[in-house]
């Protein structure tokens, strides 16, 4: 499991001009079931993505189709963990995304 700490590196209107392209990415791996789940920091200066891959490499590359990356509208820090401790509803998620 990967979270994914997206931060703006370029002005909002940058964002809002690849946001529509960033959404479907996003889709794109939500079909997928590789994410969990996503959305905006607040203040607004970055997102978050929590992704459900195998391994790092598999990570990076899934970055690396973000509009946002290839833009270089934000930097993204790659941060993996394994979740110890979690709701029912959330495991039997996990399940169903293997």
């Amino acid at each position: 499991m990967f979270i994914f700490n997206l931060t703006y590196i370029k002005p909002i209107s940058d964002v809002e001009q690849f946001l529509q392209e960033h959404i479907q990415y996003l889709e794109k791996y939500y079909t997928s079931k590789k994410f969990i789940c996503s959305g905006r920091k607040v203040p607004r200066t970055g997102g978050i993505i929590l992704c459900n891959c195998a391994t790092k490499q598999e990570a990076e590359q899934i970055i690396k189709e973000d509009p946002f990356f290839k833009e270089q509208i934000a930097e993204y820090e790659i941060i993996e963990f394994i979740p110890s401790k979690s709701l029912e509803l959330f495991k039997t998620i996990m399940e169903e995304t293997k």
